[in-house]
C-alpha cells in the first residue's frame, strides 16, 4: 500500500532533489540547451557572497519572531476551542478560511491595506497606522512576521485543540480535587501533555518558514534594501532575476540541508522521540 505515496514522493520529490544538487555544480543559466559543468565554482561564489550571511540572518530572524509569535497564541486558542465544544465547529469553518486563501493574494491585500496614502489609516484617519509600514526596515520585517502569524494561527489553534482533546479528563478532574485551579490546571496539566504537539507544531513553524517567497515578495521584494531578503528571495533574485541557475540551486540544497537539520534539532530538543512516546502510551 506504500508503493504508490513511496513511487509520487520519488518522482516529485527526491530526483527533483538530485536534479537541484546537480546543477549547483554548473553554471547554467537557465535558458540555454547547453548545461556546462562548473564544479565548485558555484558553492565557492555562493558561500563567499557577503550576502548570504545577512539572507541566513533575515531567515532565522523570520523564523524565530513568528514562532514567538505564533507558539503562545496557537496554544490558548486552541485550549479555548477545546474547552468550549459549542464554539468549535463554527471556528473551525472561520480558521480555515486564511488558509484557502494564497499568500501572494494575502499580500496583496495587506499591502493595499497599509498604504500610508490610500489605506486602511487614511480612510479611518488613524495616524498611528499612516506610517510608511513596507519602507522602513524594521516595521517592513514587523509587517512580515505580522502577516505570517494571521495566516498560520490558526492552523495551529486546531493542532494543539486535538492535543488538549486527547488529555485525559481524569487528570484535571484530580486536580480540582486537590484544589488547583485554571492556571495551575493549565501550566502543570496541559502545557506538559502538549509536549509532542508542541514539538509537532514547532517542526511546521520552523521548516515552514524557510519556504517564505510569495508573500515577501509581493509585499516588500526583499526591501526595503535588503531588510527582508530572506534565502528563498535570494535564491529567486539569483536564478530568475540574474539567470544564475548554478548559485540558487546552490542555495536550495542549503535550504533543504537547514530543513533537515532544524527538524532533527528541534525533535531532539524535545527530548524521546514522539512516536515512540505516543506507542507507550497505547
Amino acid at each position: 500500500m506504500a508503493w504508490p505515496a513511496l513511487v509520487a514522493f520519488s518522482i516529485f520529490g527526491i530526483i527533483p532533489l538530485f536534479g537541484v544538487l546537480y546543477l549547483s555544480f554548473t553554471s547554467w543559466n537557465g535558458l540555454s540547451q547547453n548545461v556546462p559543468f562548473a564544479g565548485l565554482e558555484s558553492w565557492k561564489s555562493v558561500l563567499s557572497d557577503p550576502g548570504l550571511p545577512h539572507a541566513l540572518w533575515v531567515t532565522f530572524l523570520i523564523m524565530a519572531l513568528s514562532w514567538l509569535a505564533q507558539t503562545p497564541i496557537s496554544i490558548l486558542l486552541g485550549v479555548f476551542i477545546a474547552k468550549h465544544s459549542r464554539y468549535r465547529s463554527v471556528l473551525a469553518v472561520l480558521f480555515f478560511v486564511p488558509l484557502l486563501l494564497s499568500q501572494a493574494a494575502i499580500a496583496i491585500t495587506y499591502k493595499m491595506l497599509l498604504d500610508p496614502n490610500f489605506g486602511l489609516g487614511a480612510g479611518l484617519g488613524l495616524e498611528f497606522l499612516q506610517q510608511d509600514w513596507l519602507g522602513d526596515s524594521t516595521l517592513a520585517v514587523g509587517v512580515v512576521i505580522f502577516v505570517v502569524s494571521w495566516q498560520w494561527i490558526p492552523f495551529h489553534s486546531l493542532i494543539y485543540q486535538g492535543g488538549v482533546r486527547q488529555i485525559p479528563a481524569s487528570m484535571y478532574e484530580a486536580a480540582e480535587i486537590d484544589g488547583a485551579g485554571r492556571v495551575r490546571k493549565f501550566f502543570s496539566i496541559t502545557l506538559p501533555q502538549l509536549k509532542y504537539t508542541i514539538i509537532t507544531s514547532s517542526t511546521l513553524m520552523v521548516v515552514g518558514s524557510l519556504t517564505f517567497f510569495d508573500l515577501i515578495w509581493v509585499l516588500t521584494a526583499g526591501g526595503p534594501g535588503d531588510a527582508t531578503r530572506a534565502l528563498a528571495v535570494d535564491m529567486y533574485q539569483r536564478g530568475f532575476k540574474a539567470t544564475l541557475m548554478g548559485p540558487a540551486s546552490v542555495i536550495a540544497v542549503i535550504l533543504v540541508l537547514l530543513g533537515l537539520g532544524l527538524a532533527l534539532l528541534v525533535r531532539r530538543l524535545g527530548g524521546r522521540d514522539a512516536a515512540e512516546s505516543q506507542l507507550e502510551g497505547a
